[in-house]
């Protein structure tokens, strides 16, 4: 099992921290790092830096927002990082939410996410191979655009800059169970929002059909420190402003994936506190057993027994969100 560095997004600004961490997790041979975006910073500028910075890690978005970009400009970002990192790139992507998609990007979210999934990857994919002019019939991403506001003049067009690598890694951040499974099909690789390595049977039938090499790369919260409890805090904040505010009451697909691993009272518990404005008392309604189980916090002796558990399941990749160069330290001792 490799090691990763996820960074996230940032706040209020810039964190002076990030650069430091990459370049500590390349030093101890971690074996990728990690941006991502929600409604602030972009992830692709980030990791451009980090790419500046270092000289072999790979690079990863996790994730870059399909409703952002068009598959086209997308595939343009990816291997033009790839181009200037040599070759480290690594193409995370998310559809997002209602919320986020049609109330920030000002797009509607498609009635068929498979479908507009599926659809983005193979136009990324025509331009990643490069083997003639990129067309489109979908419903969601046509190429040339054909709608009746259009002029009917648009023309397939081929990449001018050659990609440096046809198979850039593809990974999709999937949450439903048919979303899944079908990324086990298009996509290189999965990256999971919520893993527990106690609770893998929860995706058994989504990944029975992965081929050989397929990727499962989940995310975890990552800490060295004595008191357990304290240390699930940042846990418990992520979990109740995802679970109670990434989403509408009605469809929220981090509380539904909350739910299936076996939660499901506490997941529309704090989503209703949430709701309600009383966004405190929804982090401490989130129980700790659950938080506990999807991250890695305590001390090193602790934290090198839960890390079997991580090993023994299907996981290849365990991208760590680690807030010092300390935890780093100690999981790259763990892991080797």
């Amino acid at each position: 099992m490799r090691l990763g560095l996820a960074l996230g997004y940032w706040g209020r600004g810039p964190d002076p921290r990030h650069l430091e961490l990459a370049r500590e997790a390349e030093r101890l041979g971690y074996d990728s790092v990690w941006t991502a975006e929600a409604w602030g910073s972009d992830a692709f500028t980030a990791l451009t830096w980090i790419a500046a910075h270092t000289s072999r890690i790979k690079l990863g978005t996790g994730i870059a927002q399909m409703a952002a970009r068009t598959p086209t400009a997308t595939a343009m970002q990816a291997l033009t990082l790839d181009h200037l990192s040599g070759g480290r790139m690594l193409l995370g992507l998310g559809l997002s939410g209602p919320q986020v998609v049609e109330g920030w990007y000002g797009r509607p979210f498609p009635k068929s996410p498979l479908t507009a999934t599926r659809e983005y990857v193979d136009v990324v994919r025509q331009v990643l191979r490069r083997e003639g002019p990129v067309v489109s019939d979908g419903l969601f991403h046509p190429l040339p655009y054909r709608g009746p506001d259009g002029t009917g003049l648009g023309k397939p067009l081929k990449p001018i800059t050659h990609p440096l690598r046809a198979d850039l890694p593809v990974l999709l951040g999937a949450e439903g169970p048919k979303n899944i499974a079908q990324t086990t099909r298009i996509a290189d690789g999965w990256l999971p929002l919520y893993w527990s390595p106690r609770r893998t049977d929860v995706y058994t039938a989504s990944l029975a059909d992965a081929p050989e090499g397929f990727l499962i790369a989940p995310m975890a919260r990552a800490v060295v420190c004595d008191d357990v409890a304290e240390g699930l805090l940042p846990v418990k904040a992520m979990l109740g402003f995802y679970i109670g505010g990434m989403g509408h009451a009605a469809r929220n697909f981090h509380a539904d994936l909350m739910a299936r691993m076996g939660y499901e009272a506490e997941a529309r518990r704090i989503q209703d506190l949430f709701l309600q404005g009383r966004k405190q008392e929804a982090v401490l309604a989130v129980p700790d057993a659950f938080a506990d189980e999807i991250s890695l916090v305590g001390p090193r002796e602790r934290i090198a027994r839960r890390l079997e558990l991580w090993r023994t399941g299907p996981v290849t990749d365990l991208l760590v969100t680690a807030p010092d160069p300390h935890t780093l330290r100690v999981l790259a001792e763990l892991n080797s």
